[in-house]
């Protein structure tokens, strides 16, 4: 199979003022908030509010893209909130934008917050929405800082809705295809039981596949430095008396949300021995059943290394991870850039689907040397043995570390368009965007 991206589009959708609350547009990476309903494309934004301090400083945006740019079809002026709003597409043609505005008075630095959803109908977005609650069970204690998370099952018409409470557990609720809204319980994390003292692993910015009541969670743990050498040694780098590390990726499944609980947690990798860093990047789950996992490694912390582990060679790679029957089938590293070689760094992994069902990832990369030209290069790559990577022949291309895609964990449907969204790396505190064709010839 030989691939070839056209690139058809490059623009901004808006730019913005920095909200200084810890969130950002991209910050809920592991859901998505850029959609594609047919020839349609829509993208929540996020607007900061002058005359409120953080950390709910912040309204929701929607935006679609039209055949002459983009245009604002909706601003939310019901609520302030902290986090981007991610988004999902249905197969009925409905498109909801979740929400969690805050309930504590304007000027309050933090307090409660009520999960909400916006439904719109996609081929009328600028008609007012309807407004929804998520059931939960029992009474969440939920604020600001959500976490959440929204997968969409294109096409049974169903939303899972995940959003966390504290360092122990992420609550559940299940739009069905009646268009009724249950509360699923909660989703414990792994038990942190080889910390000293013993803690929960929160795990974040999980990446979630909701497929006929089956549900595929993949994420990365969320704490503070447990090593209190190592945090000893960051304070005296950074002078911060946090240092919140992502060390160690998950992976839990259940083969229907409604009726049975999740599986024990399968620990997919690790850097907990040398301070490294993972970062999950995507999951998919094909026709058969069989689950695919995409993430980016780091081996160490390089400020860490020449004291406590100096014989570590720092390497980053690109990971991609099969799954059968919840156990690993095969591993193999898609990208690496070792220290001193002169080779492209990889940033960032999304998986693509085509609508034949065959499985593409696409990934940033950016420069390993400091003398090389720092732009980014985006490249795709079919998933199969004798595949190679394939240059995306951007113009303007997006900054490489964090970007969001026409996803199917959405709601997209498989496509040979992709939509790709992210920082522009030429105008400051702005969403840029790109549409790229994926021509496939057998």
């Amino acid at each position: 199979m030989r691939l070839e991206p056209i690139v058809e589009t490059e623009d901004e959708i808006y730019s913005f003022a920095p909200a200084n609350n810890g969130a950002g547009p991209l910050w809920c990476h592991g859901s998505t908030i850029v959609v594609r309903q047919g020839e349609q494309v829509f993208v929540a934004g996020l607007e900061t509010l002058p005359d409120q301090p953080p950390l709910n400083n912040c309204r929701w945006l929607l935006f679609r893209r039209a055949a002459t740019g983009w245009e604002l079809v909706y601003r939310d002026t019901t609520g302030r909130t902290r986090e981007p709003s991610p988004v999902a597409v249905l197969g009925c043609g409905d498109l909801l934008v979740s929400a969690n505005p805050t309930l504590a008075e304007p000027g309050a630095y933090s307090g409660p917050a009520r999960p909400t959803v916006f439904r719109f109908r996609a081929d009328a977005p600028a008609a007012p929405p309807s407004v929804e609650l998520p059931a939960w069970r029992g009474a969440p204690a939920f604020t600001e800082h959500s976490y959440r998370t929204v997968a969409a099952d294109r096409d049974h018409s169903e939303v899972l809705y995940m959003q966390n409470v504290g360092y122990d557990v992420a609550h559940l609720s299940l739009l069905d295809r009646r268009g009724r809204w249950q509360g699923m319980g909660e989703l414990a994390w792994p038990a942190g039981d080889d910390y000293d003292p013993p803690r929960p692993l929160r795990l974040c910015y999980p990446n979630v596949v909701l497929r006929d009541r089956s549900v595929h969670f993949f994420g990365v743990g969320d704490i503070v430095e447990p090593v209190p050498a190592w945090r000893e040694a960051k304070l005296a780098i950074t002078r911060r008396e946090w240092d919140y590390v992502f060390r160690r990726l998950f992976y839990a499944w259940t083969p229907d949300i409604t009726r049975a609980p999740f599986s024990p947690w399968l620990e997919v990798a690790s850097r907990e021995a040398t301070a490294g860093h993972l970062a999950n990047g995507d999951l998919h789950v094909d026709a058969g059943g069989r689950v695919h996992l995409l993430w980016c490694e780091t081996t160490a912390d390089e400020r860490l290394r020449e004291r406590f582990f100096p014989h570590e060679r720092l390497v980053r790679s690109l990971e991609y991870l099969t799954l059968e029957n919840g156990a690993p089938a095969a591993r193999r590293t898609l990208a690496r850039a070792a220290e001193g070689e002169e080779a492209p760094r990889p940033h960032w992994g999304r998986f693509h689907v085509l609508p034949d069902g065959h499985l593409l990832v696409v990934a940033a990369f950016g420069p390993n040397l400091a003398s090389a030209t720092p732009r980014a290069r985006f490249r795709a790559m079919a998933l199969h043995e004798d595949a190679g990577w394939v240059d995306i022949p951007f113009v303007r291309p997006l900054q490489p570390g964090t970007w969001m895609t026409n996803t199917v964990r959405g709601g997209s449907a498989p496509s040979d368009v992709l939509d790709l969204v992210g920082m522009s790396d030429t105008q400051e505190a702005t969403l840029g965007y790109a549409r790229v064709r994926l021509l496939v010839d057998s």
